[in-house]
């Protein structure tokens, strides 16, 4: 491994994460969970789901974590009859030239907006897969790699069912993060109020955004913070616990949980603890870096049994259950 972050380093990430956090509190009030997810998301090369109502600032956060970053931004708004072609691109028959032209999709975007993506079919879903694994389409039997950061930022709705398609297990998987998002504070919805009758959300962003070859070294600070062998144990234990096995089995958990968390689980859990330590301006990550998003990290990667579903036992609350079962180094 490479040497641990300098404190030459560490201050050059300080600058250049502030630089993004006062630009993204311009455009966005309060949603810390929000911010701190895509802010960890991106440091770790991974995407993010997002789930909550409409109207919570969701694709301004997007957009302006783009600007922030000198990135670009592509929105796409996923129906039923969306088709692969219209996410990933085509070839188009160019009539000057006689020859078949490649006009790529909206996902080559450093960062990407997939709204309401249950709307979408199984068949568009599945054209995700490959740009959020492979960081690549194909189009024409010809491969064409994305832009370098890319993130998708997905979306869904979970008060509307009608017209929508469940995600499958493989592609929630491949989300490093879903995070639920809820309703402001009151003195949140002032604020946003405020800004709009003094028109400061609708102003031009202030400061300076950082360029993508900063955010690249950022990511690649994020992946050398140094995360002691304990603490790698300790994620391995926990994510053995959610499988029914680990150093302290929880008596009935196979009753609740019918599969656990797979290896991504573990990654996930190590990367964004390196994340949230280089955020916090540490160049070691320590054990709340890994409880600190369990909830995000692992909600979607546990499948509950019917009868865990029909007794409404949370997601959240058996993911608590495990933390608590395994001692912290």
């Amino acid at each position: 491994m490479d040497a641990y972050l300098s404190d030459a380093e560490l201050a050059t990430a300080k600058t250049r994460l502030s630089a993004i956090e006062a630009m993204f509190s311009q455009r966005v009030v309060g949603q810390t969970d929000l911010r701190r997810s895509l802010m960890a998301g991106l440091l770790s090369r991974g995407h993010v789901l997002i789930e909550s109502v409409p109207g919570l600032a969701k694709t301004t956060a997007a957009q302006t974590l783009a600007l922030a970053v000198s990135g670009t931004f592509h929105r796409i708004q996923c129906t039923p009859d969306l088709m692969p072609n219209d996410i990933i691109g085509t070839q188009v028959y160019n009539q000057a030239t006689g020859e078949m032209t490649t006009q790529l999709g909206p996902v080559h975007a450093n960062i990407v907006l997939l709204d309401e993506i249950n709307r979408s079919s199984a068949k568009t879903q599945s054209a995700m897969l490959e740009a959020m694994q492979e960081a690549q389409t194909t189009i024409g039997g010809v491969v064409h790699p994305l832009p370098k950061p890319f993130m998708v930022m997905a979306t869904q709705n979970p008060i509307e069912e009608e017209g929508t398609y469940v995600l499958p297990e493989a592609q929630m998987d491949r989300f490093l993060m879903k995070q639920v998002i809820t309703y402001p504070e009151p003195r949140e919805e002032l604020e946003v109020l405020e800004r709009i009758d003094d028109g400061r959300l609708g102003a031009d962003l202030e400061g300076d955004p950082i360029s993508l070859e900063d955010l690249q070294e950022l990511q690649e600070m994020a992946r050398r913070v140094f995360i002691h062998r304990t603490i790698k144990t300790y994620i391995v234990d926990l994510v053995n616990t959610t499988r029914g096995a680990g150093p302290n089995p929880l008596p009935g958990f196979g009753t609740h949980v019918r599969v656990g968390a797979s290896p991504r689980g573990g990654i996930a859990l190590m990367q964004v603890a390196q994340a949230l330590a280089l955020m916090a301006g540490r160049n070691y990550a320590i054990p709340e870096d890994v409880k600190a998003m369990r909830h995000a990290i692992l909600r979607h990667r546990l499948i509950r049994t019917y009868d865990a579903i029909a007794d409404d036992v949370s997601v959240d609350g058996l993911i608590d259950a495990v933390f608590n079962a395994v001692p912290v180094p």
